[in-house]
């Protein structure tokens, strides 16, 4: 792999987690509406898997979609002008935070109905078929997907077909606040692969080398007529399933744990930003927060319901 090459990833990487902390910032100010999903600490499945690409592939996401946005090229500036409410953002303001979009950059955007865009992923698939191109879908989804009836018709459709999709289960260990193997039956989920003719390959999420070659080496098994690919990028996420959910729903130790193996220090001799202390007490955070934006947190006085002193929301 060249230096360059390498830089280049580490950029994006740096460049997605600058971004969402920017849009955490924006969003407790009042100035971002509706929900906020951050991509914090999956930023190496984004970019390691659309660096495999080539020019025509498409890509569809769900509602964290920021990261794959900005790994596809879209600019900053129009991303954050559609968070923002913006004519000038990516969906001319209509959109917000969950349905980002690039026409050109065949990039379909993300859905807010959990799995619904599946289906979509699995139409263009056919239409690339149909007319006889060598393009490919990258479709991505979350676990928690992986529960629900669009996805089983989707991956079955799929496979009867053979259509070139590549289906990326971005398993960051919860569905909002829900482990894994308290929702689902199967906790591996490749092992939802084989009933639709595909075999699945689990991949370490916190690596985007490795994500790169797994999804580069799936994407040419489609350019060979192998029909359809299934990938489960192990990853986790360092916020709650929304901003406004901010609690940290896993054990503290896996919180530690899940610091170390952030994707740009996993790989990188250089370090990505500390995480820091978790904040217990509601008017310690909002002083804290008053502090780093040098103004006053006058929206945060009175903390939602949910966030109480067990909470410890996480800042990155």
């Amino acid at each position: 792999m060249e230096k360059a090459t390498l830089l280049e990833w580490y950029r994006q990487m740096v460049l997605i987690r600058r971004f969402e902390q920017r849009c955490s910032d924006l969003y407790s100010l009042g100035k971002i509406g509706g929900f906020l999903h951050l991509y914090i600490g999956q930023e190496a499945v984004a970019v390691g898997t659309i660096a495999a690409r080539q020019e025509g592939d498409h890509v569809i996401t769900a509602y964290r979609d920021h990261a794959h946005a900005l790994a596809v090229g879209s600019e900053t500036g129009p991303v954050m002008a559609e968070l923002l409410g913006k004519a000038t953002g990516v969906s001319k303001g209509k959109g917000g935070s969950m349905h980002l979009a690039d026409v050109p950059r065949r990039y379909w955007g993300g859905y807010a109905v959990v799995g619904g865009h599946v289906p979509l992923a699995t139409g263009l698939a056919l239409a690339e078929q149909y007319k006889g191109t060598d393009n490919a879908v990258l479709c991505y989804f979350g676990d928690g997907s992986t529960n629900i009836g669009y996805f089983h018709e989707s991956l079955n459709l799929a496979g009867v077909w053979d259509l070139p999709v590549v289906f990326v289960a971005e398993n960051n260990q919860y569905g909002m606040g829900t482990a894994v193997d308290r929702a689902s039956a199967v906790t591996r989920m490749i092992d939802k692969a084989p009933a639709y003719g595909m075999v699945g390959k689990q991949v370490d999420g916190m690596n985007v080398i490795e994500v790169y070659e797994a999804t580069a080496a799936a994407l040419q098994a489609i350019r060979e007529g192998k029909g359809p690919q299934f990938l489960e990028m192990l990853t986790y996420r360092f916020e709650g399933t929304a901003w406004a959910i901010r609690c940290a729903t896993a054990p503290k130790s896996r919180w530690k744990n899940g610091a170390k193996t952030t994707p740009s220090a996993s790989w990188s001799a250089t370090s990505s930003p500390k995480t820091s202390p978790p904040v217990r007490n509601w008017k310690t955070w909002t002083k804290a927060l008053s502090k780093k934006w040098k103004t006053p947190c006058a929206s945060l006085k009175n903390p939602p319901s949910r966030l109480t002193k067990s909470c410890s929301p996480i800042f990155m």
